[in-house]
């Protein structure tokens, strides 16, 4: 499927990177978020995304699609054929939300929430209309360069509107993913959740502090999950007995004491200046807006060497990079074409004239 106008319910930072994705590909965007800064900020990741994809087509980008901002939900909706809601994670504010968007998007839309772990079935319940056509589709930040998307459908949610949904998210260069059943938090957060817990414990306890806990990542399997992800890793760990002689190597190690994955630190204010406080001895000499910025050109530059492995047909991201890279080339070639047929049919309108003219002159 293809989409012809989008709309989008929240312009927070989940949001504004669905807008870049879009208006990237060449959708038109109606966007609806109450805050008042919301044009600003917007702006300042367009620029971001803008930015790395000039990275990524040096040839020159697709025309952009045209991004509207709406004075109501009602008003964005109208027309659209996909919406992505991106409000903060609160049920009730959801249930609002959604039901507005239900009462007024036209019956055939397919409307996406970007929850990070709310159960589609516990928002259904607010779409009085046509609940059957809301599908969660959770992002990663930055929306704009991350190709994952997790598609979870809820009770209500008609099989039909999840493979639309499949059909949306992979036009615009996504991976999307259909976790097979409905839980909170879906797959890849409670993942995240789990390392997030451990990494808490860690620092509290004085093992490390947050900057030694980023290298140990970012030096080690953070570089092995970005290619081949936990298992494929762990079955080459294995050896050439696989991925059996592995679990029966380490299997047992779940039975010992070395996690605290079943234990919560307690969240209070201690903690947080004592993770707030390392962090800004790592990372305060860069703004975010900078860190954004060295964020996106190593993505950029991840995805591209991936790319060119397995003969140039990529591994990983790195085979949807190509496709995307060249689905994005040949957008940009369309509006190379028009805006040269274009201008070549402006400049032939006077000789046209002309012409006329002389020949009326002769007669």
């Amino acid at each position: 499927m293809t989409i012809e106008k989008a709309a989008a319910i929240g312009g927070g930072v989940i949001g504004a990177g669905w807008v870049a994705r879009l208006l990237l590909n060449g959708i038109d965007v109606s966007i609806y978020d109450p805050d008042p800064e919301a044009s600003r900020k917007v702006s300042e990741v367009m620029k971001g995304a803008r930015r790395a994809y000039k990275q990524m087509l040096p040839g020159g980008l697709p025309k952009e699609g045209k991004l509207t901002f709406a004075k109501t939900i009602a008003e964005a909706v109208t027309d659209a054929d996909f919406i992505q809601e991106s409000v903060p994670e609160r049920l009730d504010l959801k249930h609002k939300v959604l039901a507005e968007i239900d009462l007024h998007a036209p019956a055939n839309s397919i409307i996406g929430s970007s929850t990070s772990g709310i159960k589609p079935s516990d928002m259904q319940v607010a779409m009085k209309k046509h609940p059957e056509r809301l599908v969660v589709g959770h992002p990663f930040n930055p929306v704009y360069l991350l190709p994952l998307v997790e598609i979870v459908g809820g009770a209500q949610t008609f099989p039909e509107a999840i493979e639309v949904a499949k059909e949306i998210y992979a036009s615009i260069g996504m991976k999307p993913v259909v976790i097979r059943k409905e839980i909170e938090a879906f797959v890849g957060d409670r993942l995240l959740e789990a390392a997030w817990r451990e990494a808490l414990w860690l620092i509290k306890d004085g093992i490390c502090t947050v900057e030694e806990l980023d290298d140990i990542m970012r030096y080690g399997f953070g570089l092995r999950w970005a290619q081949m992800g936990m298992f494929q890793v762990y079955r080459i760990a294995g050896g050439e007995a696989g991925m059996r002689h592995f679990m029966a190597q380490f299997g047992p190690c779940l039975q010992w004491p070395w996690t605290k994955l079943t234990n919560v630190p307690e969240f209070n204010d201690e903690l947080v200046d004592l993770i707030a406080g390392q962090s800004d001895d790592q990372s305060s000499k860069w703004s975010i807006r900078e860190l954004e910025k060295i964020r996106d050109d190593n993505l950029v530059a991840i995805m591209e060497a991936l790319s060119r492995q397995n003969k140039g047909k990529g591994w990983g991201a790195g085979a949807l990079h190509n496709s995307y890279t060249k689905q994005l080339t040949d957008l940009a070639s369309v509006k190379t074409k028009t805006s040269s047929a274009a201008a070549k049919a402006k400049a032939t309108k006077p000789v046209k004239k002309a012409a006329r003219k002389a020949a009326g002159k002769k007669g």
